[in-house]
């Protein structure tokens, strides 16, 4: 990863990131939003996140998002639509099958099969943050990180966030 994009992620965090793979994603402000890590860290530990949201502005337009009761509404979405519940599924086998392939460049032993994927998928909306963050990386792959993503305001707009 360039040395520019690690030290805006730095920044974007408030401290040094750890596991980092690639930028996954980069806001239209051009700084990096959303990277991609390792799925161990440097010292063997598990990291299911693969996708990892980084702009702070973003997280806090997401955060207001959970906090309107949108989680709860689409958790109730996904248990009454099976369609959508269907996409959630593929979503989750999309995101394990990358996460792995992450562990298999890497040289590193994938992480357990019970282990979540992230976000509460396949089965529970948990965390819209890493939901948006792979629906970001990944275009059309998430169908709640859309949802979550389209109520989004363009958090850019006012200038990068670091």
């Amino acid at each position: 990863m360039d040395s520019k994009d690690v030290e805006v992620v730095r920044q974007q965090l408030g401290r040094p990131p750890r596991g980092l793979r690639a930028v996954a994603h980069r806001c239209p402000c051009g700084n990096p939003d959303v990277v991609e890590t390792a799925p161990r860290l440097p010292d063997g530990s598990p990291f299911p996140t693969l996708y990892y949201l980084t702009c702070p502005k973003a997280a806090s337009a997401i955060g207001t998002l959970e906090g309107s009761g949108l989680m709860r509404d689409l958790q109730a979405r996904l248990g009454a639509d099976p369609e959508l519940a269907a996409a959630y599924q593929a979503a989750h086998d999309d995101y394990v099958r990358r996460r792995d392939a992450a562990a298999e460049e890497e040289g590193l032993e994938p992480l357990p099969r019970d282990m979540q994927s992230t976000g509460g998928m396949p089965k529970r909306v948990k965390c819209l943050h890493a939901l948006v963050a792979h629906e970001l990386a990944v275009p059309g792959a998430n169908p709640i990180g859309r949802e979550a993503l389209d109520a989004l305001p363009e958090w850019w707009s006012d200038g990068p966030c670091v």
